[in-house]
């Protein structure tokens, strides 16, 4: 794989500026708000990789609901996004799915 990538389950506000310190530029966000309680949500998330100094994107889907736009989505921005990227949902499943969907569909820059 020529991309420099990480996938994850859920993350934290609390545990972006550490992303930030081991050297991640980006991340996304595979995960919708509000799948369970005490969940941190997608601003949250966004304004803590805001103060990090991390890019961040949300392309979230449930996890049977992914679709081409999605896909779509998120090629587009990982191509343009600085690397190395973190990138999460609940389990990493999701993550792995998109980012794999991508790669078939020949849409990730390498």
């Amino acid at each position: 794989m020529s991309h420099d990538i990480s996938i994850t389950g859920q993350i934290t506000p609390e545990q972006i500026p550490q992303f930030a310190e081991q050297g991640f530029k980006t991340i996304i966000n595979n995960r919708p708000d509000g799948e369970e309680p005490n969940q941190p949500t997608s601003a949250e998330l966004a304004a803590a990789a805001e103060k990090a100094g991390l890019a961040y994107k949300e392309v979230s889907f449930a996890g049977n609901e992914l679709n081409q736009n999605h896909v779509e989505e998120f090629a587009d921005f990982f191509n343009q996004a600085e690397q190395p990227v973190l990138i999460f949902c609940r389990t990493g499943n999701r993550s792995t799915g998109i980012y794999e969907a991508a790669k078939r569909m020949d849409l990730l820059d390498d």
